[in-house]
Parts: C-alpha cells; sequence; structure tokens
C-alpha cells in the first residue's frame, strides 16, 4: 500500500453495502476515509473523479437525494465512506433530523475513521453548517481535508484569493486541516487528494508483506 501510486490509490473502488440507520453499520474491517458536505457541493462528483467512475456516487440535480451512508471498498484495503449531504432546506424536518443523528452517531463513535474530506463549493466556502461541522469534528484530534470544488467556475485570481482566505480562517486548527481546490470537471487536484488520504489509510493497514498468523 505504501508503494501505491497517488493517481492508482482509488481507482477500482467498488460499492459495498448502505446503511440507512447506526444499527446497520458494518464491522469494522480496516480504515474509512469519510466525505461530508452540503447537499450540491459538488461530493458525488468528487468522488466520482476520485475514483474514476461517473456512477459510482450518485449525482443528481435535485440536492438532497444521498439519504444513506453508502460505503466503497478500495482495492489496496479501507474505505470511502459517502456521507448524506446536509443543509437542503426542502427536505422535511424528519428526515433531516434522521440524517443528522446517523451523520452523528458515525463521525463521534466509528474507531476505524481515519480521517475526513469536507466538501464545499469554493464559490460559497465556510458557510454555518460548515463551521458546525468543522468545530464539532476538530474535537476527535482526526485529520480533515477541505475539498474547494467547482473551482474551474473562479477565475485564477479568485481561485487563488479563495483558496488563501480558507486557508486563513481555518489556521488556527494547525496541522490538522488541510484545504486545496479541485475540479470534477477539470480532473484537477486528484493527485493532491491522495497525497493527502494515502497516509492516513497506510497509517491504518498492516504492511503489504505482513504475514497472517
Amino acid at each position: 500500500m505504501r508503494d501505491i501510486l497517488l493517481t492508482t490509490l482509488f481507482r477500482g473502488a467498488a460499492f459495498h453495502l448502505s446503511v440507512a440507520k447506526p444499527s446497520g453499520l458494518p464491522a469494522p474491517d480496516g480504515p474509512e476515509v469519510a466525505f461530508a458536505g452540503r447537499s450540491n457541493a459538488g461530493k458525488s462528483s468528487a468522488i466520482n473523479t476520485l475514483v474514476g467512475h461517473t456512477r459510482l456516487a450518485f449525482v443528481s440535480k435535485t440536492p438532497g437525494r444521498t439519504q444513506l451512508i453508502n460505503y466503497f471498498k478500495l482495492v489496496h484495503g479501507g474505505f470511502l465512506v459517502d456521507l448524506p449531504g446536509y443543509g437542503y432546506a426542502q427536505v422535511p424536518v424528519e428526515v433531516r433530523r434522521a440524517w443528522a443523528g446517523l451523520i452523528e452517531r458515525y463521525l463521534k463513535e466509528r474507531e476505524s475513521l481515519v480521517g475526513l474530506v469536507l466538501i464545499m463549493d469554493a464559490r460559497h466556502p465556510l458557510t454555518q453548517l460548515d463551521w458546525n461541522m468543522i468545530e464539532w469534528f476538530s474535537v476527535s484530534g482526526k485529520p480533515m481535508h477541505v475539498l474547494l470544488t467547482k473551482a474551474d467556475k473562479l477565475t485564477r485570481s479568485a481561485q487563488a484569493a479563495t483558496l488563501a482566505d480558507v486557508r486563513r480562517q481555518l489556521s488556527g486548527m494547525g496541522d490538522q486541516v488541510t484545504v486545496q481546490l479541485f475540479s470534477s470537471l477539470k480532473k484537477t487536484g486528484v493527485d493532491d487528494v491522495g497525497a493527502v488520504v494515502a497516509p492516513w489509510l497506510t497509517a491504518a493497514l498492516p504492511p503489504a508483506d505482513a504475514a497472517p498468523e
């Protein structure tokens, strides 16, 4: 795993299972990297771009369609975990409450969770809901990587200014959080995500040459 090229880290990922409630979470079977973000921030598109599959994670023009925790198994071990999007007002209140409970239980209690990739639309970063997620998850001490998606919709100067501003606002968290620009349309930033996430996974996986007992 430690020698895997970053460009192939996510390739070959396959759907594993969907979870509707905390009791349905599977027994831990390797490190898990969660993806979270506001509805319509481009989370599903980002996952599809990373794994090189156009339909692995469901993409909809209607926000709020991802209502389950979806597990995708990685070829070299571990999982990508797609969490329900948050913040879409037109979803019924009772459904939003169920999602919030599911996400909170997962992020708070899942021992095999090794890090969080937080998706934000580069045009509208750090909303109050994003801050809520950051402030809550930071208590875990686990690493967080902020992905500023849809960066292609900004000019080069606006991209640089947004990146610098988000990094400045999160600077108080030190090394626990990292930030980058990303574009699913232009396929830019893929290797950068791999460079951040690979150490999370490798630190939690047994050596490739480890002999079974």
